[in-house]
């Protein structure tokens, strides 16, 4: 950094590098928006002011400037599209910043897969920093492909691309005080970092509990009362609107109501057909919902800044990074062009930058199960009753409930006539035999069966299906394309979505992603199924950290109760 050309510029003596003339800019400290130019040199805002000169000057002419936007809480593998390609989507929409937790990947790959995705996301016009993942496995209630200690995340720490501890989804480690949860804590405290939270319906003192050890945020509020009183303890809440959970609507009596300087906005898993407009769609939408436009912003980026301790970011001031969008109003607005580091990086919605040199390294193979008969999938009716899990659509939550069981020869199958169908997770990682059985309600399918290897948190695969055989050829066909999502029906394949990294993410272009999702919503609709996005809510069945009734290869979960549970009653 040359200082001293940084105090030239900003007194007016020498040009800037850059200089945006005529702007409307929107001042996140004071909540307010007043007539400027913008003076930037070596990447920082460094001027604002009248009379400044630029080797390149840009004429808004009255259009508002305003700070780049930051999501707070990201899962980048849940876009199931490469680092580079998750960018091309956001940036023109106006974020130039992201807090990743690599959980997804780490999970499955451990340390190997947080360089992964370190390595993936250099060289982007899109800053990634990262939270180290604090539960993997999130719970010892299933098997992941790999056990991160805290020594593990020693290793990761001090890296200045680390800003913390991600969310912290074993609350009752840490209301028990389990030693192995609160080194993980305590690493992040000893070295001022930050402690994300995951703490969906935790009150009273058990709240007050958590909130002592140091963790500092939620992302899980669904009610404004639930919200409030993390508020009023301290937390700062992370206000999301993702694929499958969205509570941005829900929590707008919060932003209404209540101070909003420690809210912020977050996405958490998006599917890719979901990235467009991003954090700027979510400030639209809460400006339609009656929150002032300065304040929507500030929750987009300022807030979500100063939460993480990044010092440099979230405002237009000098000293600051030269991150901002050019808005042509502040309602229904548009972006028109984006700057990261005062290099114009996007226009009209489009990237204005090449990234075609971005070519991530290579990972091992990770669909790894023991063979598989189809007799396993199976399952012996100890008795006429038994639980099923219910799904409720653009939750994450489930509700329990107990159902009269379809038997034939001795067997409980699918009852396609009263909507509970088989739900099967196999152990991916290490070849265990594990598979846990059970039935779901809520996804109306009539004939056939889908399957991904897309399985919060420990990734394993998950099937839910019709029949047997259809689930034992969805199975299989996972393993020959080393994971991804399928549509079965009559031993044939109507669709399928490879994703050969950790059985995740695929290697090819976002819009090819996006068809070949197209296809399989197609699919399912074909065999009936009910749910808009079956495969995300799918997905979260095997969270055995969110209430009530979940699945893991360990069996059925009573998630209130934090144990294994029996299907049969």
């Amino acid at each position: 950094m040359n200082l001293e050309k940084i105090i030239d510029v900003a007194k007016g003596a020498i040009k800037a590098d850059l200089v945006i003339k005529n702007a409307n800019v929107i001042n996140v400290f004071t909540e307010e928006i007043y007539e400027a130019d913008v003076a930037v040199a070596d990447g920082k805002v460094v001027g604002i002011g009248q009379g400044y000169c630029g080797e390149k000057e840009i004429d808004i002419k009255g259009a508002y400037l305003s700070p780049s936007f930051i999501d707070g809480h990201v899962h980048l593998e849940s876009s199931m599209l490469l680092p580079s390609e998750f960018a091309k989507i956001v940036v023109p929409s106006g974020t130039t910043t992201v807090i990743a937790d690599p959980h997804e990947i780490a999970n499955v790959m451990g340390l190997q897969g947080i360089s992964f995705m370190r390595e993936a996301t250099k060289n982007l016009p899109l800053d990634v920093y990262m939270m180290l993942p604090s539960c993997v496995p999130a719970t010892n209630l299933e098997t992941s492909g790999v056990d991160l200690n805290s020594y593990d995340l020693a290793l990761l720490i001090d890296a200045p691309w680390v800003l913390g501890i991600a969310e912290m989804m074993n609350f009752p480690g840490v209301i028990d005080n389990d030693r192995n949860v609160l080194s993980k804590v305590k690493l992040g405290l000893e070295k001022d970092k930050r402690i994300d939270g995951h703490s969906p319906h935790l009150s009273g003192k058990d709240l007050c509990a958590y909130v002592s050890s140091g963790v500092r945020s939620d992302h899980e509020c669904t009610t404004p009362q639930e919200a409030v009183e993390k508020l009023r303890l301290g937390m700062s809440i992370m206000i999301r609107e993702g694929t499958a959970a969205k509570d941005l609507e829900a929590l707008v009596p919060l932003m209404q109501k209540y101070n909003t300087r420690k809210c912020m906005f977050v996405t958490d898993d998006r599917h890719p057909q979901d990235l467009n407009g991003h954090i700027g769609a979510m400030v639209k939408t809460a400006i339609s919902k009656g929150v002032p436009p300065v304040k929507a912003i500030q929750m987009a980026s300022l807030n979500t800044a100063e939460y993480f301790k990044l010092s440099n970011l979230g405002a237009i001031a000098p000293g600051y990074k030269a991150d901002f969008v050019v808005l042509d109003n502040l309602n229904d607005f548009n972006v028109l062009s984006v700057f990261k580091n005062g290099l114009q990086v996007a226009e009209n919605g489009k990237l204005t930058v090449d990234l075609k040199d971005i070519i991530p390294p290579p990972l091992r193979g990770s669909v790894n199960i023991k063979y598989l008969y189809k007799d396993e999938l199976k399952i012996p009716a100890a008795t006429k009753n038994i639980k099923v899990i219910n799904v409720i659509e653009n939750q994450l939550i489930t509700k329990e409930t107990i159902e009269n069981a379809l038997i034939k020869d001795g067997f409980a199958e699918s009852d396609t006539q009263n909507d509970i169908l088989k739900i099967a997770v196999i152990e991916r990682h290490r070849a265990s035999g594990n598979i846990g059985l059970g039935f779901v309600k809520g996804f109306g399918l009539k004939s056939g069966a889908i399957a991904s290897t897309v399985a919060h948190d420990s990734h394993n695969m998950i099937i839910i299906g019709t029949n047997d055989d259809d689930m034992y050829y969805a199975a299989v066909e996972l393993v020959k394309s080393q994971g991804g999502k399928v549509v079965v029906e009559n031993g044939k394949t109507l669709a399928k979505l490879e994703l050969p990294i950790a059985g995740l993410i695929s290697d090819k272009p976002a819009q090819e992603v996006i068809q070949q999702l197209n296809i399989i919503n197609e699919a399912v609709k074909k065999i009936h199924c009910s749910i808009k996005d079956p495969f995300m809510s799918m997905a979260f069945l095997s969270l055995a950290v969110i209430p009530e009734l979940k699945i893991t290869d360990k069996g059925l979960i009573d998630v209130c109760q934090f144990k294994q549970t029996q299907l049969f009653v």
